[in-house]
Parts: C-alpha cells; sequence; structure tokens
C-alpha cells in the first residue's frame, strides 16, 4: 500500500491536468476541427499570471478565478483576429498557431525574463491517506479538475449553448441552415478552451518549473488524450487521459521519463489503429 497508493495518486494528477488541457483542446479541436499548436502557451499564460498576481500580494484563489478570464479573453481575441480565417485552410491553421505559440512565448520571456517565475502552492502540509502521507495540494488539484470536468459535462448537456456546440459539432451546416450562429458558437468555444487550459496552468504552476517553453511540455499529450479517447467527447477524454496519464506515470518507475512519453506515443497509435474514433467516441 506504502507504494501502490502515492503512485495511483501521482497517477491522478497528471490525469487531472491532462483533463482539463485535454477537454479545452477537445472542445476546439472535436468543433471546430482546428489543430491549434498553440494550446500549450494558454498552460503558460495562467502559470505567469499566477506569478504576476501572487507578486502584486494576490493570493492563488484569485489567480484561479482570474486566469481562466485572461486566458478566454486572449483566445477569443486570437479566434476574431486569425483563427476564423483559416477554417477551412487545415495547413495554414497549423503554420499560423505554430508562429503564435513562438511569438507567445518569445514575448512572455521578454516581458518577464527567461529565468524561473517564482508561484507559492495554497497549500504546503500534508494530509495521512491510509496511513501514506501525501501532499494536500495534490488532493485538492485532483478535487478541483474533478468539479470542473462534472460542470463542463453538465454546461454541454444542459444548457442551450451546449446543445448548440453539439448540433454544430455533429453538422455544421446543419446548424447554420437552423439559424445557429456558428460564428458564435466558435468563437465562444475556442474561448472556453484557452480558459480551460490557462486553468490548468495555474494548477499546474506550483508543482512544476514555470518559465515560456513549459507549455510545449503538455501539447502532444493533450493532442494524444483528444485522439485517443475521442474528440467532442468529455467522457473520452476523461478516458483518454486516464490511458495517457496514467500508463506515463507507471512507465515512469521503470524506465527514464522520455522512453515513457515515446512508449506512450506507441501505446496510443495501436490504440488508434483499432478505433479510429477513439475509446469513447462523441
Amino acid at each position: 500500500m506504502t507504494t501502490i497508493l502515492p503512485m495511483f495518486l501521482n497517477a491522478m494528477t497528471l490525469v487531472s491536468i491532462l483533463m482539463l488541457v485535454g477537454l479545452g483542446l477537445a472542445v476546439i479541436y472535436g468543433l471546430m476541427g482546428v489543430i491549434n499548436m498553440s494550446h500549450g502557451d494558454f498552460i503558460t499564460i495562467g502559470a505567469f499570471s499566477l506569478a504576476l498576481i501572487q507578486s502584486f500580494g494576490g493570493s492563488f484563489w484569485l489567480a484561479l478565478l482570474l486566469a481562466p478570464l485572461i486566458g478566454a479573453l486572449i483566445g477569443f481575441l486570437i479566434e476574431r483576429s486569425i483563427i476564423q480565417f483559416l477554417y477551412k485552410r487545415p495547413l495554414a491553421t497549423i503554420m499560423a498557431t505554430w508562429g503564435l505559440s513562438l511569438i507567445m512565448q518569445q514575448s512572455l520571456q521578454l516581458i518577464f525574463g527567461a529565468a524561473p517565475q517564482r508561484v507559492y502552492s495554497p497549500i504546503t502540509t500534508s494530509v495521512e491517506v491510509l496511513g501514506v502521507n501525501y501532499p494536500a495540494y495534490r488532493l485538492v488539484m485532483i478535487a478541483m479538475a474533478i468539479a470542473i470536468m462534472v460542470a463542463a459535462y453538465l454546461f454541454i448537456r444542459k444548457t442551450r449553448f451546449g446543445l448548440d456546440m453539439r448540433t454544430v459539432i455533429q453538422n455544421p451546416e446543419m446548424a447554420d441552415a437552423l439559424g445557429i450562429d456558428t460564428k458564435r458558437v466558435f468563437a465562444i468555444a475556442f474561448s472556453i478552451g484557452a480558459g480551460l487550459a490557462a486553468a490548468a496552468g495555474v494548477l499546474l504552476a506550483p508543482l512544476t518549473v514555470v518559465i515560456a517553453q513549459m507549455g510545449i511540455n503538455y501539447l502532444a499529450r493533450s493532442f494524444f488524450v483528444v485522439i485517443v479517447g475521442g474528440a467532442g467527447s468529455v467522457p473520452g477524454v476523461v478516458a483518454g487521459s486516464a490511458f495517457v496519464g496514467g500508463t506515463e506515470t507507471l512507465l515512469n518507475y521503470a524506465i527514464p521519463a522520455t522512453l515513457a512519453q515515446a512508449l506512450v506515443l506507441v501505446l496510443a497509435i495501436i490504440v488508434v489503429r483499432f478505433r479510429p474514433s477513439g475509446l469513447v467516441p462523441g
């Protein structure tokens, strides 16, 4: 138990982060078919928002409220100024968002410097779980990620905008013919996806090194989550996150981290080969 429980909780920590990042990407990719290469940088925006707010004496919880709004606002501006003109040009979208990613990274580095940003965890104590001491913050983070996923699922299933989103995902032409403002849906959905990634950045920041390139480490993983789990499906994001995060954590105990990530990619390819629509299709 002293080995298995920490291993399980460590896996849940990574799964929780991947769920939030993957959900944001699933909204963007599943709804609009946009391969957003700058998605990982919204994680960085969330983490830097935390560092900035704490540097002015603000709390972690204030940053957790404001960072998703900052990420959503930046996402909205990007969608309106760039992405909306590239929906039918996938290669151009990849190139544009990759260039945007480089610009965002360099801009953060020029403004804040290359040195790691200082952030503080809101909870520094440990709690005993079945006889094992474990950092309390990680448990809170897992619980918050689960709560956000449940709220997102209810939002998509129970609200009018959620119905519009699902309609556009299934058949954008028919949705447009029925009078749904698809441009509005796209803009709001892109903003939501960016905001979710920024929230993940705030939660992740106390556990990692906050630098301008930190989001790159989660970009490929988030794509694995969406493709393996099933684009456009909240349960699919959960399944994909569990597969990618759980497998990578378990492999990290036996082999080097880079090799573990490579093996996860191989396993993801095998899963997609036999289930092209993902583990839980939308």
